[in-house]
């Protein structure tokens, strides 16, 4: 598992929309890598309506949330439209995401976890959730973004 002060693993996935994503072209941005189980689940629902409400607070702060879960990029692509999402969500069919992280439920499946990347690609904060069907609120992320950049 990768650990705060650690670089961020580097990834390539397939967003909504087909178009390949990698983390290091967001390199001078911080990021914000929202790991959730399954689009469309009732709590991945709701923490995804949170980060609506909230999306303005992570931009004024320099945040670039980037969704990702083991859904293909059709099923990201219906999720990110039924909410009107306005952040990238990514494909992480292939799992290797998660295991990069280290947060691949043996499930196969991506814990809830949230990693927050400063702009040298530098791992800052992290928060995997303990309790399945258990999501952090919002006003705790974005606390936490505050204190660690």
């Amino acid at each position: 598992m990768v650990n705060v002060g650690e670089p961020a693993p580097d990834f390539v996935a397939k967003d909504e929309n087909n178009q390949e994503v990698s983390l290091s072209q967001f390199r001078g941005k911080n990021v914000l890598l929202a790991f959730f189980p399954f689009a469309f689940s009732p709590v991945c629902t709701e923490e995804h309506k949170c980060f609506m409400d909230d999306f303005s607070a992570f931009v004024n702060l320099g945040i670039q949330i980037l969704g990702i879960s083991v859904d293909s990029h059709w099923v990201q692509n219906a999720f990110k439209k039924s909410l009107n999402i306005n952040h990238p969500l990514l494909s992480d069919f292939s799992k290797e995401i998660s295991r990069k992280y280290g947060i691949l439920r043996k499930e196969g499946f991506a814990e809830r976890a949230y990693f927050l990347i400063d702009k040298d690609g530098i791992i800052r904060y992290k928060h995997i959730m303990e309790t399945p069907g258990t999501k952090l609120d919002d006003s705790e992320i974005l606390e936490a973004v505050k204190a660690n950049l």
